[in-house]
């Protein structure tokens, strides 16, 4: 799986690109739009995705802490992150 956020980090309803390349295992890669891609966790839960990316910095250096997300897709069809933790 890979997860493509337009920009720098996730944020509550932000959007996200979810690429199911039908590979199982918990293992993912999360791309940034300022380019910093990093290696987090997800699993499904029902028709969410929980997606645990962890600490990281962006391209500018800011610290982003570690977060646990919940994706969901909407009605338009695009998936979008809510924070969980």
């Amino acid at each position: 799986m890979r997860f493509v956020f337009p920009h720098s980090h996730a944020f509550r309803r932000g959007r996200v690109t979810v690429d199911d390349d039908q590979k199982s295992g918990p293992g993912c890669l999360v791309e940034f739009g300022d380019g910093v891609t990093v290696i987090a966790e997800w699993y499904a839960v029902g028709n969410a995705i929980h997606l645990s990316i962890p600490a990281y910095h962006t391209a500018k250096g800011t610290q982003v802490s570690r977060w646990t997300w919940r994706l969901v897709q909407s009605k338009d069809g695009l998936w979008r992150s809510e924070r969980m933790s």
